[in-house]
């Protein structure tokens, strides 16, 4: 499988054990803390095998933005959790150095 596919799929499912531990009620609900043990154990799973054949940097920028943008727009537009512009602008910001990032990673 391709190592980006596999990068989001790892992304997906560290997203939703993130979401299950907010649920989990400090791991005192059964059900959501199991998808949160399985979640992140199978996404850091998925994480190493990508890192065969993406750079650290790369792969750990990318995973750790991209989930951070996720979880943030699930707060806010679900969730409840405050907006406003600077959010937005750090989490954009968050993004162009990802971007910066890859490319510079695919320069070598």
């Amino acid at each position: 499988m391709a190592a980006s596919l596999l990068l989001t799929l790892a992304i997906a499912l560290e997203v939703a054990a993130t979401l299950a531990l907010r649920v989990s009620d400090g791991f005192t609900k059964l059900a959501p803390s199991i998808v949160v043990v399985a979640g992140y154990g199978t996404a850091f799973f998925l994480l190493g095998l990508v890192l065969r054949s993406i750079p650290v940097s790369v792969a750990y920028a990318v995973w750790s933005a991209v989930g951070t943008g996720s979880i943030a727009l699930v707060g806010m537009t679900l969730l409840g959790e405050p907006g406003g512009a600077i959010r937005i602008v750090s989490l954009a910001l968050i993004m162009v150095g990802v971007v910066g990032l890859s490319l510079a990673g695919s320069a070598h």
